[in-house]
Order: C-alpha cells, then sequence, then structure tokens
C-alpha cells in the first residue's frame, strides 16, 4: 500500500515558548499510523511564518496527496483561507480542522470567504459538537466529528477523596481566555476560604501575563505563574492541585480541560462555545456563565464543600476523557485521509 503523504499547515510555536498546538500533537501521532508528514510553520513572526507556509506548500504540492489546515477564528482564520485557495488552484485536496472558538462568527460575518474555504475542502473535521452543530446550521455537509486527542496512558489518574481550595488554571495568557478572571476568583474565594491558593501556568500572548501579575501583587494574592510549561512539568505541578479552571470568554474543545479530566482535576469553567458539548453541569465538571466571578467562584465552593457528589465528578470526567485516547480516534482519521 502505497503511503499517504501529508502537508500539515498549522502554528508549529512551541519552541518559541508559546502553547502546545494540535499540528505539535498530532503529527507525530499519524506518522506512528505510517502516514508521511511535512509540518509548517514554525516562524514566530506572523508573515515570515504566512510566507513560509506558502513557499513549503509549492515546494511539495506535487508529492502530496492531501493538505491538513489547523483554521482558526482570529487573525489566523487568514492563514487557512489563502492556503485553502492555493490548494483548489491546485486541484490537491484539504482538509480544516476546524479549531476557532469564535468561527461561527466569521460564518455569519463572511459567508462568501467561508464559502469558498469550506466548502470546497475534502471534508471538515470538527473537534467539538459546538462547531460541528455551527457549521451544519450553516449549510456545510462535508462535516466530520474528530475530536481533539491525548494518549490516556500519559495521564495518570489521581484518586481525590477531598478539596481543597488549590486551584489550577493552564493556558496562553490572552484576554479572550480572560485569565484576570481567574485571579478575581480567587480573590472572592479567599473570604471563604483563606488558604485558597492559585498556580497559572502558561505563556504570555498578548501582554496579559503583566497585567495578571499586577493586579495579583497589587492586592497580596497568592497567585504563582510559572510560565510556560512543558506537558510533563505541568502534569507533574497538577498533583498538588484539586481545581482545574477555565475561565475563558470564548472557546471550542481546549484539550487542557480534557487532561485536566483525565488526571483527576474536578474542572470548574465557563459555560461558553463548546464547553457544554465537552462538560455536563454537575455530572462531570461545574459549568459557570462567563465574566460572572461571583456564581463562578460559588461553584467552586460547591465544588469544595460537597466532597462526595465532587468524587462522582472526577470518576466520570475520568471516563469521558478516556473515549479521546488515540486508541479510540485514530480510525476516524483513516477514514477522512483514505
Amino acid at each position: 500500500m502505497k503511503t499517504r503523504k501529508l502537508l500539515y499547515v498549522g502554528n508549529a510555536l512551541s519552541a518559541s515558548g508559546k502553547t502546545l498546538t494540535t499540528i505539535e500533537t498530532l503529527s507525530p501521532l499519524l506518522e506512528q499510523e505510517g502516514y508521511d508528514v511535512i509540518t509548517t510553520s514554525q516562524k514566530p513572526n506572523k508573515l515570515l511564518r504566512l510566507l513560509d507556509m506558502i513557499a513549503t506548500f509549492y515546494k511539495v504540492r506535487d508529492t502530496v496527496d492531501v493538505v491538513l489546515i489547523d483554521t482558526y477564528s482570529t487573525l489566523n482564520f487568514w492563514y487557512a483561507v489563502i492556503i485553502g485557495r492555493l490548494c483548489s488552484k491546485s486541484n490537491l485536496l484539504y482538509i480544516p480542522i476546524l479549531h476557532g472558538g469564535n468561527l461561527p462568527e466569521r460564518l455569519e460575518n463572511k459567508p462568501q470567504i467561508c464559502k469558498a474555504l469550506f466548502g470546497k475542502a475534502k471534508i471538515n473535521v470538527a473537534p467539538s459538537g459546538y462547531l460541528y452543530n455551527a457549521f451544519a446550521k450553516a449549510g456545510f455537509s462535508n462535516l466530520i466529528h474528530i475530536p481533539n486527542t491525548i494518549e490516556i496512558s500519559h495521564y495518570p489518574y489521581k484518586v481525590r477523596t477531598a478539596f481543597a481550595p488549590k486551584l489550577l488554571w493552564v493556558r496562553s495568557f490572552a484576554k479572550i481566555y480572560n485569565p484576570l478572571m481567574a485571579i478575581k476568583v480567587l480573590e472572592e474565594l479567599l473570604s471563604y476560604h483563606p488558604d485558597a491558593v492559585l498556580t497559572m501556568v502558561g505563556p504570555d500572548k498578548d501582554g496579559s501575563l503583566e497585567e495578571c501579575r499586577a493586579y495579583a501583587l497589587t492586592r497580596k494574592l497568592p497567585v504563582t505563574f510559572t510560565g510556560k510549561l512543558s506537558k510533563e512539568q505541568w502534569i507533574a505541578e497538577s498533583v498538588h492541585h484539586d481545581i482545574f479552571i477555565n475561565t475563558t470568554n470564548f472557546d471550542n474543545m481546549p484539550l487542557s480541560v480534557v487532561e485536566a479530566m483525565a488526571l483527576g482535576l474536578l474542572v470548574v469553567s465557563t459555560s461558553v462555545g463548546g464547553m457544554p458539548y465537552l462538560i455536563s453541569d454537575r455530572e462531570d465538571g461545574y459549568l459557570s456563565p462567563p465574566l460572572d466571578v461571583k456564581l463562578f467562584t460559588e461553584k467552586v465552593v460547591n465544588a469544595i464543600t460537597n466532597t462526595s457528589d465532587s468524587i462522582k465528578i472526577t470518576q466520570k470526567a475520568r471516563d469521558k476523557a478516556a473515549a479521546y485516547d488515540w486508541e479510540s480516534v485514530k480510525s476516524k482519521w483513516h477514514q477522512v485521509l483514505s
């Protein structure tokens, strides 16, 4: 059988201190399955990254079978538009992998551009039910749901018999992820639990890290900023925490939340984007409206207080996370790449 050769276009920026992205996690898994995968781009500068993506495309377009395109909803959306058009002009099959939590707004505001990009694709891969439903509602039928994947064996499950007010937040420091809300939740939580602490893991993306540092320092709040950690490092750090908080304003299906569920952390998240498709409130996590610090904090307090419920919730969350294991997901990738 001929080896399928893939070009994978996305933001492979972890070497530059950014968060590990799908192109960096999925590519080696596909290579394990026998695919020949070329990736682009590692350039930190946005313009140079785009030029590198285009140059790589022209270099390999006559030798690859399919192009995978990580597709986001912010400025990086235009990378997908440009590469998608190049694929169409070259009669090359391409598959957008839908990541942007705000992509439904793109569908509404840029209908013609989206029709050209997503309508001409071999298939569109939606990691969340949220984006799958949004694209189906917009009239796209070339869709498949393939969740972001983990290797469950890499995530040791810690059985917790009590839940202390030790909070963990893992994300890039960017305003769309609302990291400042995490600190305000801690501030509110201290009135219930004076021993509460918060650890925030992740690199800075838009200056939000310094804003958070200044807020915590001014109010003398017990917040630890670790900067970016490797996957192994933050998994080791998770053992010292009991509650994982996700305070974002926009989201699709963040892998960090799935990882937290796999590790046995109790997840409290805002109910935005794809989160209600990933977490069922009070069944395998807690959901709270975005921006509401008081209600979010009450969810955390409830998680700490109701130990028996929280134990059941974390067990169910681990079971749900196991469904995202690569061994369960890879057959769908074989299907779309065949």
